[in-house]
């Protein structure tokens, strides 16, 4: 899997130690600031996957970055802010956020919604050493064959193959997926998937059940 960095850009110190540490226990390389100056400053200088942008900055509106740097570079934001009006989330829209988190957040709510992004964006590529599964184009292929898979099951799968030979628990993949209302229609898009690569619903050689806990890709 390819190395995924993130910037966090957010003035309360306490609150990004705890983002970084916990993002960094995920496998994330992480780094924070904790002024926008700094942030333009890092971004120009380093290659990101992602953002994590607050709004109240003690130097600029994180909204006027959002606009600054989405005319210059192709990378998805997550905006974190303790604002919840539905103006500023239309603005962060507007201006190209990928998402948006109200303050106090969780953080393995956040895993799940950075996994789900990294999914969606064609710039990450993430493959094997046998080329099993690769994602790429915004699509994902088994064995160098495209797999027709609806948005929903893409979302999914991208998320286990970045989690490759770990156990994603069924709250995670919920909470990255928010289309998902419960485990029956977890399992069914599960089982969907396993039709599309050939995999044994019996016993399955890729997608594992972990029962009573959730889903392990093997590869």
């Amino acid at each position: 899997m390819n190395n995924i960095k993130i910037l966090i850009i957010e003035d309360d110190e306490i609150a990004a130690n705890l983002m970084r540490e916990y993002l960094e226990n995920c496998t994330f390389t992480v780094e924070c600031v904790h002024t926008i100056t700094d942030g333009l400053s890092y971004i120009q200088n380093n290659d990101y996957h992602l953002l994590l942008l607050d709004l109240n900055l003690p130097d600029f509106n994180g909204l006027d970055m959002l606009k600054s740097i989405k005319n210059r570079v192709a990378i998805p934001v997550i905006i974190i802010s303790a604002y919840s009006d539905i103006q500023n989330k239309i603005q962060a829209f507007k201006y190209g956020a990928s998402d948006y988190m109200i303050k106090p957040i969780d953080l393995e709510e956040l895993e799940a919604r950075i996994w789900a992004i990294m999914g969606r964006h064609s710039n990450i590529q993430i493959q094997n050493e046998k080329n099993i599964f690769e994602i790429k184009n915004s699509s994902i292929f088994f064995k160098q064959e495209l797999l027709n898979l609806t948005s929903l099951e893409f979302e999914l799968l991208s998320i286990l193959i970045q989690n490759k030979n770990q156990t994603i628990s069924r709250e995670v993949l919920a909470k990255s997926l928010s289309s998902i209302s419960s485990h029956r229609s977890l399992d069914h898009h599960i089982k969907n998937i396993r039709k599309k690569i050939g995999d044994n619903g019996n016993s399955p050689l890729f997608l594992k059940t972990e029962y009573g806990v959730g889903y392990k890709l093997l590869f």
